[in-house]
């Protein structure tokens, strides 16, 4: 990404939370909020290693950083991930980039089981997240807005 394209930085870099953070383009964005002075808190769901990998290098270069395992399947799981991160500092952002696509297959061979999991992470998951945001960004919530 070219600074002419990339939205300014912060005066004041805080922590970031980015979900599915540790693959694909969560481990790009997660790794950017690091170049740019973020504490970042890298979430994934059941891969350890690659969101571990991903802290220990930012911590290498000087940045702040943690894994943390949360299955944003699960309400209270989501409410630990916040919560976790906020030893890094307060919160100053959130990336919802977790994301699933389910198994491939006609639509008469669809099952609520596998509607369920879309459902639970890409839309519930999402709008739960975003939820713990603003009760810690909100000025409604004492939080300095966003």
């Amino acid at each position: 990404m070219n600074s002419a394209h990339s939205p300014a930085s912060p005066k004041t870099p805080g922590v970031v939370i980015v979900t599915g953070g540790s693959r694909g383009i969560g481990h790009a964005i997660s790794a950017l909020l690091a170049r740019e002075g973020h504490a970042v808190a890298i979430n994934y769901a059941t891969n350890a290693a690659p969101a571990e990998a991903l802290a220990r290098a930012i911590t290498e270069q000087g940045g702040r950083a943690m894994a943390i395992r949360a299955d944003l399947s699960k309400p209270g799981e989501i409410r630990t991930l916040f919560t976790r991160a906020h030893e890094l500092g307060p919160l100053w952002g959130l990336v919802n980039n977790a994301g699933v696509t389910g198994t491939k297959v006609r639509v008469d061979e669809q099952s609520a089981e596998t509607l369920d999991a879309l459902f639970n992470i890409n839309i519930r998951a999402t709008m739960l997240a975003a939820g713990e945001a603003v009760r810690r960004m909100s000025t409604r919530h004492g939080g300095k807005g966003a």
